[in-house]
């Protein structure tokens, strides 16, 4: 996947160079330009770019990356001298990011359905002095190319009755509001891990057309379970829902900060409470097959920013 970089560095309009590759961060690539102004540029064929499909880590001046649709995006600015703080505005959300060393970190979110094409974001940084500067980051956006599975299912699955239809909107009037919310008390303190350790099942994406009539395409990758496998928090968050929801069984919903949140949907049982703080790798419940599912598994999905992504993508 190929990246092209604007050398011109924002604060001195000249091309000045750093060390432009730190090494892979959490499974991805990284990019560090900086102001090195005087520095000595080095030979154009040892610069090799590389960039993995999935998550993408850069530490930024002006930067062109690519990212298919339905995947997360690490962004990572490098900090400086009076750097108070950072966020990045990105489909018109301030994104805040945090500080951890001499880096801060945000994660953005692509929707599966997001328009193929060059996407543009910028990081703004405000300095101690009341100084703010800003830089442009621009995502170009790839077409991925999602497997169509066609079913044959039950008429109750795919025909509600007027009660069901208006419980089943209802609910999804208030998930959508907690999707559109961005946290800045709490952060990601570790890297993301996938909630039944060794599961599979990655259908994320996929356009279901049930008894002849297209569906919304699968939001989550459901793993492999057996009730009453235990199901782990997939990072540190607050619990922001847990109950039965009509298509989705018992459910819960973790805000994990940045606007990023996880679902654990289909589960036997609930072992957690609504603004309860639970750790990484925490059991928050048990896998089931609850709500309108033919077998047990666990659901799990995840929404940055809103956006539909791919968990995996999270997952170093």
């Amino acid at each position: 996947m190929p990246a092209s970089i604007d050398l011109a560095c924002g604060r001195c309009g000249t091309p000045c160079f750093r060390p432009w590759w730190r090494g892979r961060i959490a499974g991805s690539p990284a990019i560090e330009l900086g102001c090195t102004a005087g520095a000595s540029r080095p030979p154009l064929d040892k610069m090799v770019v590389e960039v993995v499909p999935v998550m993408i880590s850069f530490l930024l001046a002006a930067v062109v990356l690519t990212a298919d649709q339905g995947s997360a995006v690490q962004v990572r600015i490098p900090d400086e001298p009076g750097l108070k703080s950072v966020h990045v505005v990105w489909r018109e959300e301030n994104v805040p990011a945090f500080r951890a060393g001499d880096t801060w970190t945000t994660i953005l979110g692509v929707d599966l359905d997001a328009t193929p094409g060059r996407h543009p974001a910028e990081a703004v940084m405000i300095m101690g002095d009341g100084r703010v500067e800003k830089r442009e980051i621009n995502i170009e956006v790839s077409e991925k190319k999602f497997p169509v599975s066609r079913l044959t299912v039950s008429r109750r699955f795919v025909e509600l009755s007027e009660a069901d239809l208006e419980r089943a909107g209802r609910e999804a009037k208030e998930t959508q509001t907690i999707y559109a919310r961005i946290t800045t008390d709490i952060v990601p303190d570790e890297p993301f891990i996938v909630p039944i350790p060794g599961a599979t099942g990655r259908n994320f994406g996929v356009r279901r057309v049930l008894n002849g009539k297209p569906r919304a395409p699968h939001s989550g990758a459901d793993l492999h379970a057996k009730t009453g496998t235990p199901v782990h928090a997939t990072n540190r968050g607050r619990v922001v829902l847990a109950k039965s929801l009509f298509f989705t069984g018992n459910t819960v919903i973790l805000d994990h900060g940045l606007g990023i949140d996880s679902l654990y949907a289909h589960l036997s049982r609930i072992d957690v409470k609504p603004g309860e703080m639970v750790g990484n790798g925490q059991i928050i419940g048990l896998a089931g097959a609850t709500g309108r599912v033919t077998g047990p598994h666990l659901h799990w999905a995840m929404r940055v920013q809103g956006a539909r992504v791919d968990p995996f993508s999270l997952v170093p």
